[in-house]
């Protein structure tokens, strides 16, 4: 097989999903690093080209950075496989299952591992909603998501009873599925996992109640902090959990796990995410440069681990 600098590489960016914007961000902070390290890589947006033509375009191999459905979710790796590209992060079936948090929840809980208590609220049992009763099992506040978007779409904090039902029709604009948690009150991270090497975890300190879509790509306020202020054996207990994690839903080449910490202190699994963020306001890159890599140099490790 030819060196990797003589090969033609699709940038995958862009795409159809509801984080469009942030994934064109990406995209273009990847092109530019792989560029300027001399490799041949070309922006490639599948809204306008067709996945299934790249390798009569001459493309040998494919970095994904499209967030969200159609990139995360399996749609993509499946018709890259179909083609015989060779593509960077997880395969169709960890991309598929990880993209569907209930189903991931639902997996670590199987393997023991901690995740928040919840409840799935679907478009067909939606009208057998009780508020009154969730908030009896669960307590205030809680969180209301869509099991299958990213970047924080579609998130609710629900401080009040009457508030639960708007929120839940909130989030079900975004999916079929639902989760209302109860709220994680401790501390919000991020952890990388690169090449099976768990990274430094970042604290994130949001700029509002919680970690939301503005707090996460538009506001300078929310504060990072990394590696994350924990002792040598909270450290070593959370690099444990996520490993455990990673390896549970089969994730490999790079991954990004959330964790937060509920009233007692007590780590909860959050979520996967498969094809981190790689703006200027991303964490992957944070955590990773504290271990001595460079952007450019992580852009080319995570290129090399593709498959």
């Amino acid at each position: 097989m030819k060196p990797l600098k003589q090969q033609k590489i699709a940038v995958l960016m862009g795409g159809t999903s509801a984080e469009r914007e942030v994934s064109l961000n990406s995209g273009n902070a990847v092109l530019n690093a792989l560029r300027t390290q001399g490799y041949d890589a070309h922006p490639v947006d599948p809204k306008e080209v067709p996945v299934l033509e790249l390798k009569q375009q001459g493309f040998e191999r494919a970095f994904n950075i499209l967030h969200g459905r159609g990139g995360e979710d399996g749609i993509i790796q499946g018709a890259l496989e179909q083609i015989g590209l060779p593509y960077t992060g997880c395969d169709v079936m960890t991309s598929a299952l990880t993209m569907d948090k209930m189903r991931t929840k639902m997996l670590w809980k199987g393997f023991g591992l901690p995740i928040a208590e919840m409840e799935i609220v679907t478009k067909e049992n939606v009208t057998e909603l009780n508020p009154s009763k969730i908030v009896e099992r669960l307590g205030l506040p809680l969180m209301v998501k869509p099991s299958r978007e990213g970047s924080s779409v579609g998130l609710t904090k629900v401080n009040a009873v009457e508030e639960l039902t708007v929120a839940v029709e909130t989030a079900l604009e975004c999916d079929d599925t639902v989760l209302i948690e109860e709220w994680l009150s401790g501390v919000e991270m991020t952890v990388p996992v690169l090449d099976n090497q768990v990274l430094p975890a970042v604290q994130i300190i949001p700029d509002g109640e919680f970690y939301d879509y503005h707090a996460k790509y538009i506001s300078d306020n929310t504060q990072y902090i990394c590696p994350a202020p924990l002792s040598k054996a909270r450290e070593e207990e959370l690099h444990r959990l996520v490993k455990a994690a990673y390896d549970a839903v089969g994730c490999r080449g790079w991954s990004r796990i959330d964790v937060m910490t509920d009233s007692k202190g007590e780590f909860r699994l959050v979520e996967v995410n498969t094809t981190p963020g790689m703006t200027n306001h991303s964490l992957f890159p944070k955590s990773a440069a504290t271990v001595g890599y460079t952007f450019e140099k992580l852009v080319e490790k995570i290129l090399e681990l593709s498959v």
